[in-house]
């Protein structure tokens, strides 16, 4: 009986001490992997700011305001992964607009007008190496209103259909936003019509004048037609009068002779 309890509690204790020994010996628990720090937010592009300061483009900025596409083009330059691409122009471009005029359009027109200045991404000037003639690129204004481009050596060229323009100058261009000046207005096809009036030929180059003879080669030639150089020459009107002077003397010397 003694042998049966003394059994009992020493398979008892063997199997605690089991068990502590596997808590003491059970792996570690994982250590947490730690959660990457958010990406900064990208800064704010203040589209107002970036044209006023830029150059002179306080027509198209105020085309902007008036018919509220400055919003539109801020959220697309803020809000989106797509960012934006503006072709401005000039205030000069908008002053040299005699026809068509912009002030016959009505206000949902001219918002087209103006929409149809941009893209709806991003485009580094590089990235017009890629685009191609015959395909039209949409703008944001949709539908018809599309441009078409070319790369000439680094110049991009845009077409349209009105207008033929390129790229002048680069105000921004860092992403998501981009921001060409261009020297004329893109005037759309789909408010203007196919009626393209024709490019006026270049001004004819001026005649040239052939240059006036110079007073020294004139009188040269006066010199040449002037009665004088048609006079006889002195040194043969003295070899006459010595001639008739040596004949006198001989007949002279001859009657003294015979005398």
């Amino acid at each position: 009986m003694e042998f049966c309890r003394f059994f009992i509690l020493s398979i008892t204790l063997l199997l605690l001490s089991s068990s502590a020994f596997a808590k003491t010996v059970s792996p570690p628990a994982p250590t947490p992997t730690p959660t990457p720090a958010p990406a900064p937010a990208p800064d704010y592009v203040n589209l107002t700011q970036l044209l006023t300061v830029a150059g002179p483009f306080h027509t198209f900025l105020s085309y902007l305001e008036s018919t509220k596409v400055l919003d539109t083009f801020q959220n697309q330059a803020n809000n989106t992964e797509e960012g934006i691409t503006i072709f401005v122009p000039k205030d000069s471009s908008f002053s040299a607009l005699k026809k068509p005029s912009l002030s016959k359009l009505t206000q949902d027109q001219l918002k087209q007008v103006i929409l149809f200045h941009a893209l709806p991404h991003f485009y580094a000037l590089a990235d017009f190496k890629n685009f191609s003639q015959s395909s039209s690129t949409a703008t944001f204004a949709g539908g018809d209103y599309t441009l078409n481009f070319t790369d000439d050596s680094g110049t991009v060229h845009i077409n349209s259909g009105w207008a033929r323009t390129k790229v002048t100058s680069a105000v921004h261009a860092t992403d998501p936003v981009a921001i060409y000046e261009v020297d004329k207005v893109l005037l759309p096809e789909a408010i203007f019509g196919t009626d393209i009036p024709p490019t006026p030929a270049p001004a004819p180059a001026p005649d040239v004048a052939p240059a006036a003879d110079s007073p020294s080669e004139h009188s040269a030639d006066s010199k040449a037609s002037s009665p004088s150089s048609s006079q006889p020459d002195g040194s043969s009107a003295s070899k006459i009068i010595n001639y008739g002077g040596n004949l006198v003397l001989a007949t002279f010397g001859a009657v003294m002779l015979l005398l």
